[in-house]
C-alpha cells in the first residue's frame, strides 16, 4: 500500500494520514474488543504450588518436602509415599514434574485433581515421559493449602515401577536397565543383550535415532501387567513389549520385558526379542496411526532377523505349517490378529506373516525403497488410503497385486 502511495503526488498524504488513521482506529477498536486473558484458577493455581513443591523435593531426594505435601492425618499414603521416593533413590532423573489438567471441587476443602506426571530419565529421554495421575485433595483452613489425600493412576494408566519395590539400576554401554527383585546378573545379562540390539537396528534403520533404550524388568508377569494397565492374561507368552505399542503418550519408549516368558527363551531367542523392541523404539518418529501393525510389527522382525543367519521356516515355523497344509493366507494380517488375548498359533502367523510382507518388500524392491514405504504410511493423514497410496507412489503396485506376490513369496519360501 504504502509503495502505491508513492505515485499520487499532493494526494498521497492526505491518503497517507487517512490511512493511518484508519489503521490506528483498527488497532484501538481491536485492543478496546479483545478478550482479557483467562484468570487462573485459584484452586489450580494453589494445588500447582503444592506439586511444585513436592516435585522439587523428588530432584532433592528430600523426604520431608515430598511428604509435606500429603495429608498429616494419611499415615498409609505417607508410609507408602516414603517407600517410593526411596525406591527412586537410584533412577537418574532429570526433570520431575506435574501439570494439573483439571480440578473438580467437592465443597469448600475438597477437590480431585487430574494431574501429569511428566520426567526425565538423564542421558535417555529428550522429552518427559507422561503419566496420568488422579489425586484426592483436601484443604486446611488454617493455612490454605491443599493437601493429598490420595494419590492413583489415571484412567487406563498403569503404576509405576518404583511402585513395585526398589529399582535397581544397571548402565549397559546403549542401554539403561530398570529392574525390581531381579539379580544384577539377570539384569546385566539384559543389558548386555540391549547393548548388541542398537547397533543391529541402527544397521538396518537408515534415519538418525536416540541409539540408547531404557528397559524395564519388574518381578511378575503381574507387575508387567500393572505398568501396561492391562490384565495378566494379556501378557502371559509375551516375552517383552514397548510402551508405545501400547498406547502410551511416552515420546521415549520404554521396553518392559516379561521376567518369566523371556526367561524361557534361548541366547537367539533373547537377542530376537530384544532386538525387535528395539526396533519400535528406533522407528517411533515414522510410525503412527497411518501405520497397520503388519507393517511395524514386520519391519520390527525384518530388523531382528537380518542379520542372523536363519531360513524362512527356522523363523516363521507356524506358518510354514500353515502353507504345508495348503492354508495359506488370503490376506495380509489384520490389527485384530496381532491381539494378545487371541490365539497363539494365529499370533504368531500374523507376526510371521508380517515379517515375510516386509522381507518381500526388501527383497524385491530393495531397502532403500522398502524405507520410503514405511515413512510414506506413517507420513499419511489417517488409515484409510495409507497403504494403497504409498504402494502406488513408492512401489508401483497395488494392494492386491501386491497380496498375491506376498502369496507366492509365501510359497516360495515355506512350502
Amino acid at each position: 500500500m504504502a509503495d502505491q502511495g508513492c505515485t499520487a503526488g499532493r494526494g498521497r498524504d492526505g491518503r497517507r494520514r487517512a490511512a493511518g488513521a484508519a489503521l490506528a482506529g483498527l488497532l484501538l477498536a481491536s485492543a478496546c474488543t479483545a478478550p482479557a486473558p483467562a484468570t487462573p484458577d485459584p484452586t489450580v493455581r494453589a494445588v500447582g504450588a503444592t506439586l511444585d513443591r513436592r516435585a522439587a523435593a523428588v530432584l532433592e531426594h528430600d523426604p520431608d518436602g515430598f511428604l509435606a505435601a500429603l495429608a498429616p492425618g494419611a499415615a498409609g499414603l505417607r508410609a507408602a509415599q516414603r517407600r517410593e521416593l526411596a525406591h527412586l533413590a537410584d533412577v537418574p532423573l532429570s526433570s520431575w514434574a506435574y501439570k494439573v489438567t483439571d480440578v473438580r471441587r467437592r465443597g469448600a476443602d475438597r477437590a480431585t485433581a487430574d494431574v501429569e506426571l511428566r520426567y526425565r530419565i538423564a542421558g535417555y529421554d529428550s522429552a518427559p515421559v507422561t503419566a496420568d495421575r488422579v489425586l484426592d485433595l483436601e484443604r486446611d483452613p488454617a493455612d490454605g493449602r491443599w493437601y493429598i489425600t490420595a494419590d492413583r493412576a489415571g484412567r487406563d494408566g498403569g503404576s509405576q515401577l518404583w511402585q513395585q519395590g526398589d529399582v535397581q539400576v544397571v548402565r549397559g554401554r546403549r542401554s539403561l536397565v530398570l529392574g525390581v527383585g531381579r539379580t544384577t546378573t539377570e539384569l546385566r545379562a539384559i543389558a548386555d543383550t540391549t547393548d548388541r540390539a542398537v547397533p543391529a537396528v541402527s544397521a538396518a534403520w537408515p534415519e538418525r535415532w536416540a541409539g540408547r533404550v531404557v528397559v524395564l524388568v519388574p518381578e511378575t508377569t503381574d507387575d508387567m501387567a500393572g505398568l501396561l494397565g492391562s490384565p495378566a492374561a494379556n501378557y502371559r507368552g509375551i516375552a517383552a513389549v514397548t510402551t508405545g505399542e501400547t498406547g502410551s503418550r511416552a515420546p521415549a519408549d520404554r521396553v518392559i520385558v516379561n521376567p518369566q516368558a523371556y526367561a524361557t527363551l534361548g541366547t537367539f531367542g533373547q537377542r530376537i526379542v530384544l532386538t525387535h523392541e528395539t526396533a519400535h523404539v528406533a522407528t517411533r518418529a515414522r510410525t503412527s496411526a497411518s501405520t497397520p501393525t503388519w507393517l511395524s510389527e514386520g519391519f520390527a522382525d525384518w530388523a531382528a532377523y537380518r542379520a542372523e543367519h536363519r531360513t524362512a521356516e527356522q523363523a516363521a515355523p507356524e506358518l510354514a505349517d500353515a502353507v504345508r497344509r495348503g492354508e495359506l493366507p488370503a490376506e495380509l494380517p489384520t490389527d485384530e490378529e496381532f491381539g494378545f488375548t487371541g490365539d497363539s498359533g494365529r499370533l504368531a502367523r500374523a507376526y510371521e506373516g508380517g515379517w515375510l510382507a516386509c522381507a518381500l518388500i526388501a527383497d524385491h524392491w530393495g531397502e532403500k525403497r522398502f524405507f520410503a514405504f514405511y515413512r510414506a504410511v506413517g507420513g499419511h493423514s489417517g488409515r484409510d488410503g495409507a497403504v494403497e497410496q504409498a504402494m502406488q507412489d513408492v512401489l508401483g503396485t497395488t494392494p492386491q497385486e501386491f497380496t498375491v506376490r506376498w502369496r507366492e513369496y509365501l510359497r516360495s519360501r515355506l512350502g
